[in-house]
């Protein structure tokens, strides 16, 4: 009876620990943390719309390419969220590309670094519009 109410016991330590972790800060959960200072740049794309699968696929290269480029804290993209229907809701874009950067210095290397540049002259030819939003996070 004794090592049945042990194991039991430890089952609810066990559970209870599973519980604490699962809980735990979001800092500790790999996610991009957002902390005040940091630079957001989000990009807006409007692709060209005779566009290819094979020339669509390819733009995507275009992301991948500004990915190497130094300072860069965090680097991802999509395409508009299949969002309801409202006034205040602009999804004609493409894809958004949101890059977040520690400073300001950083963004401007990033906007002036020959990968970039070569990136914008190598996949310019998809797009017909983009428009660019930077953000300090307060």
């Amino acid at each position: 009876m004794e090592r049945r109410n042990f194991i039991r016991s430890m089952a609810v330590v066990g559970v209870a620990g599973a519980t604490l972790t699962a809980c735990a800060s979001p800092e500790d959960d790999g996610k991009e943390d957002l902390k005040s200072g940091v630079i957001l740049h989000s990009v807006y794309f409007w692709l060209k719309t005779d566009l290819t699968e094979d020339e669509r696929a390819d733009f995507l290269n275009f992301f991948k390419a500004l990915n190497s480029i130094p300072n860069v804290r965090f680097l991802t993209y999509g395409a508009p969220a299949p969002t309801n229907p409202r006034p205040v809701v602009e999804n004609s874009f493409d894809y958004n590309l949101i890059v977040t950067f520690d400073k300001m210095e950083n963004l401007n290397v990033y906007e002036t670094h020959p990968t970039h540049l070569k990136a914008i002259e190598d996949y310019s030819k998809y797009w017909t519009k983009v428009m660019v939003h930077d953000t300090l996070i307060a």
